[in-house]
């Protein structure tokens, strides 16, 4: 039985940690774009709360966590260290709001691939996810898929 706990935690320690991504997506870009957002749902069923570190793809330079919050009549976008789960709770980075960016394009983004994305977590460690690319303009994820 032991054998089987440490090949379980080898192959998936961020569920075992109480990590979940959920509804990964980012919208196309057009040719020469140099930034996309990504956008997703971090769930923490865990008992402690969890810190998102950071984020790294193939698809860009970097990733910047950042979120956007309304000061006046003015949106404006700050970059954050880190971004706290709750325990027992959930984080929506959306556009409006909470986002991961990519800085640095490698190629347009194009309406139904999929870009890697590897999200690191202070405790739960690395979280390797795809995420869905929609329509260019896209606000919300379609869901017809």
């Amino acid at each position: 039985m032991r054998k089987f706990i440490y090949a379980l935690a080898l192959v998936a320690p961020a569920a075992l940690a109480g990590v979940l991504v959920e509804d990964p997506w980012t919208a196309a870009t057009p040719p020469g774009a140099a930034v996309g957002g990504a956008y997703l749902v971090i769930r923490n069923t865990g008992s402690t709360p969890e810190r998102l570190v950071g984020a790294d793809s193939p698809a860009s330079d970097h990733v910047e966590m950042h979120m956007s919050m309304s000061e006046g009549n003015v949106m404006k976008m700050r970059q954050q260290k880190s971004v706290t789960i709750p325990s027992k709770g959930r984080v929506e980075l959306k556009p409006g709001a909470g986002h991961l960016m990519f800085v640095g394009l490698k190629h347009p983004f194009k309406q139904g691939d999929t870009v890697p994305l590897i999200l690191r977590f202070e405790h739960a460690g690395e979280i390797k996810t795809e995420l869905r690319v929609e329509a260019l303009g896209a606000r919300s994820r379609s869901h017809s898929h």
